[in-house]
């Protein structure tokens, strides 16, 4: 279980942006992260990730403090990160991160079936090398894959997972976290906007201002959250 206890976070200019962020992720569930945009959320999963360190609260995986952990500390400790914008690696293939996030040799099956989930053909990509060739939505695929193959990670952490990649592909990864649920054993933490990602999840929680503004079981947040949509869009008179 991962817990946080009065996170805060400011950029360097002293823009404080998580301003006393208390969350419960409970194991073996989904939950999704959403709110507006410039909420926190992107920067709260990277503080969960160990690329930000808060300068207030703590982080508890466990039980055990990790708010002092790097990134590379909390990815031995079970937590796996997809960056929102994935980083390109000059000289390694496809197959190379793959192996490296799963921590031994895999076989062609496997490889096939973790591109699969998110849509990428195993024969075209397998020996590809992972730099300025592939598109960003290419790219963005393979970043999700090497999480998918992080067998040994408890957590798992993608933010904004449909950005960049088609309608075909989301549908394959929304497969994949239904997956997932249904093994048990693995905690999944998505920052979303998409309603397709919130219906399947567990959990949600809506961050606002750098704050949590609501939180709860699927069935109790998600009616608010399409309502409060609803009304925004409605002309006024007409809600």
């Amino acid at each position: 279980m991962l817990e946080l206890k009065n996170i805060h976070w400011a950029l360097p200019d002293g823009g404080e942006i998580l301003k006393g962020i208390n969350l419960t992720v409970p194991d073996g569930r989904l939950t999704v992260v959403t709110g507006p945009n410039g909420g926190g959320k992107t920067s709260l999963a990277k503080v969960i990730a160990g690329l930000y360190a808060p300068s207030e609260g703590q982080i508890l995986l466990d039980g055990t403090d990790v708010t002092g952990w790097d990134i590379t500390e909390r990815a031995r400790g079970g937590i796996a990160y997809a960056f929102q914008q994935p980083v390109r690696f000059k000289g390694l293939t496809v197959r190379d991160l793959l192996e490296l996030s799963a921590e031994r040799t895999l076989k062609y099956g496997e490889i096939c079936e973790y591109l699969g989930q998110v849509g990428l053909c195993a024969q075209e990509y397998v020996d590809r090398e992972v730099n300025a060739s592939l598109s960003g939505g290419e790219s963005k695929r393979i970043e999700l894959a090497t999480v998918l193959a992080r067998k040994n990670a408890r957590m798992l952490v993608f933010d904004e997972p449909e950005a960049g990649i088609d309608l075909w592909s989301f549908s394959n990864l929304i497969a994949a976290f239904e997956k997932f649920k249904a093994e048990g054993g693995r905690t999944l933490l998505v920052i979303s906007h998409q309603e397709r990602i919130m219906d399947i999840a567990d959990h949600i929680v809506v961050i606002a201002g750098g704050q949590v503004r609501d939180q709860g079981a699927k069935d109790d947040v998600l009616p608010n959250l399409l309502s409060a949509e609803k009304r925004t869009r409605c002309p006024r008179g007409m809600a």
